[in-house]
């Protein structure tokens, strides 16, 4: 295809003087020049020899002089390298088309770059091993004699190239198509001998199918049998159960008046009973007032004269260096039991005697307080019980000498602290020794020792848990 202008033979003869010769040609003074022969049509090029013509041309464009520039290339010379040859293409070889000046400027310089190649073309011959495309590109530019057949013969070149290049895919798609349907065949085969084994199962599995089918239906036939028997004998046992509710109801009623006569035998029987604990009442009373009277007899014939100290504070007494009473907290583990209903039925007894293991309760139920602390809680929650119930409490703490800077001991409540040489155990099982038989004691610790101890000598022990949740209720 023609790059946009006609050949250059209707150049002006001063601009013919300038160009580049030739190979092979003579210059001929211009008044002995031939008469001008009217100008070829530009030859078709292949599109790979278009662009490369283009490429060295946008190559060598900003080393060619500013005036040496045509004006429409002008702003092109001043682009990017790799957006000269692809935004100029079109100016550029309109340029080097209609301008046999400027290309042969630009002639000139690529032929220099060209090397041996461009001296062959030049020449008028393509070296064998020289690239078709550069060969017509550098023939288009300098145009040598016979420059058109080097064009043609490479754009046969190219044609072939690129037919090669054409039958070469086709070949390649052509194993591609033949390869896929190899794979294809292959694939087919696996598939169709899955689908034969699929085949042989279902086969199977339906024999399988159409056996369970058969004895299903042998089952269904056999259930049915059953249930219709089962019905036969539901009928009868409905007969049955509506025989026997007919008999229970008439045992109901019959239990219903003999209900009614044992109530009536029993309002007779509580009418009797309440007659005859009035009797009783009246008789234990009569008893209570003679003992009473005993005792005021027995009082005044032994001449006893009032008391103003306890068992206890005869202990107490031995310990010079305890003799004052503090309170303090506790908290320990039950051994025997840990209700505090036991402890408050014992503690209703009349003239008990409350016996405390201090730290062996403090430090079960507030062991995270300071000592001073734990003995506070303690003897504030005792004082409460001593005010509720009248009864005489006593807490035992050890220590070989009394603590200093405790509160007030509340109404009711002795504290001891053990003396040096002798523990709070052996304290309290003095303290239960010293009390007169029969009289209630109740001695809370969770040490098993002291329970047994105590127990032996007639108290009743109590675990930590049981003082503890009553003193949580107060």
């Amino acid at each position: 295809m023609p790059l946009t202008e006609p050949h250059d033979d209707n150049l002006p003869q001063e601009e013919q003087v300038v160009a580049v010769p030739v190979a092979g040609e003579e210059e001929v003074p211009g008044d002995l020049a031939p008469p001008a022969e009217p100008p070829e049509p530009e030859p078709s090029l292949p599109e790979p020899v278009r662009q490369r013509i283009v490429s060295l041309t946008a190559a060598v464009l900003p080393g060619l002089p500013a005036d040496e520039v045509p004006v429409p290339l002008r702003r092109v010379a001043k682009f990017a390298p790799n957006r000269r040859a692809r935004l100029g293409a079109p100016v550029i070889a309109a340029q080097l088309a209609a301008d046999p000046l400027f290309r042969q400027r630009v002639t000139a310089r690529v032929l220099a770059d060209a090397g041996d190649l461009g001296a062959a073309v030049v020449e008028g011959r393509a070296p064998a091993a020289a690239d078709p495309v550069e060969v017509a590109a550098l023939a288009y530019l300098a145009r040598p004699r016979g420059w058109r057949e080097l064009i043609e013969a490479s754009g046969a070149a190219v044609r072939a190239e690129a037919d090669t290049a054409v039958v070469a895919e086709l070949v390649r798609q052509a194993e591609q198509r033949a390869g896929r349907a190899e794979h294809d065949r292959a694939v087919a085969r696996v598939e169709a001998d899955k689908l034969r084994d699929e085949l042989a199962r279902t086969r199977e599995e339906l024999g399988q199918l159409r056996e369970e089918a058969r004895q299903l239906t042998r089952t269904l036939r056999e259930t049915q049998a059953r249930e219709r028997r089962a019905a036969e004998l539901l009928a009868t046992e409905r007969g049955r159960a509506t025989r026997t509710a007919a008999d229970a109801d008439a045992e109901l009623r019959r239990a219903r008046a003999r209900l009614a006569e044992a109530e009536a035998a029993a309002g007779v029987a509580r009418a009797s009973a309440k007659e005859a604990r009035s009797v009783d009442d009246a008789r234990l009373w009569l008893l209570l007032e003679t003992i009473g009277q005993a005792a005021v007899g027995l009082r005044r014939e032994l001449a006893l004269d009032p008391v103003d100290k306890l068992p206890a504070d005869f202990v107490a007494d031995a310990f010079a260096d305890s003799s004052a009473a503090t309170p303090v907290g506790a908290a320990a583990r039950a051994r025997d039991t840990d209700d505090p209903a036991r402890l408050d039925q014992l503690l209703a007894l009349p003239r008990a005697h409350l016996v405390v293991d201090g730290y062996n309760v403090t430090k079960r139920g507030f062991g995270e307080m300071s000592l001073e602390q734990q003995r506070k809680r303690l003897i504030s929650g005792l004082g409460g019980i001593a005010a509720q119930t009248g009864d005489e409490v006593t807490v035992v703490f050890d220590g070989a000498e009394r603590m200093h800077g405790l509160p007030p001991t509340p109404r009711g409540v002795r504290v001891l602290f053990s003396r040096k040489g002798e523990t709070a155990d052996e304290l309290i099982r003095r303290l239960v020794r010293a009390e007169p038989p029969g009289r209630p004691v109740v001695v809370v610790s969770s040490d098993r020792e002291v329970a047994d101890g105590v127990r032996r000598h007639g108290a009743y022990p109590l675990g930590a848990d049981s003082l503890l949740r009553r003193l949580s209720r107060s």
